[in-house]
């Protein structure tokens, strides 16, 4: 049986951790994608949903809740790091 702590460890993976993984894939692409901004913008919004569905599944699937949190945060740091550095600048 799982404990109460590794069960909130993951359900904030799941949200926070998907939360922040989905913001950063979504304003990278917004950024990256070789269409009009607004269409980009309108293009990422809906794709945002495929990252945090991926998050979700994948807090509840890690081995460990500390697993869930590092695969996520490292999968949102090169998007993150594209918004920070606003890449590419127009």
């Amino acid at each position: 049986m799982a404990r109460p702590i590794d069960i909130i460890g993951r359900v904030l993976a799941a949200l926070l951790g998907g939360y922040a993984l989905s913001y950063a894939i979504s304003g990278a692409l917004a950024l990256l994608l070789p269409v009009p901004r607004p269409d980009a913008v309108y293009i990422s919004g809906m794709l945002a949903y495929l990252p945090m569905t991926f998050a979700v599944l994948w807090a509840f699937a890690a081995r460990t809740a500390l697993r869930a949190w590092a695969w996520l945060l490292a999968l949102a740091a090169p998007p993150a790091a594209v918004l920070l550095l606003g890449w590419p600048r127009p």
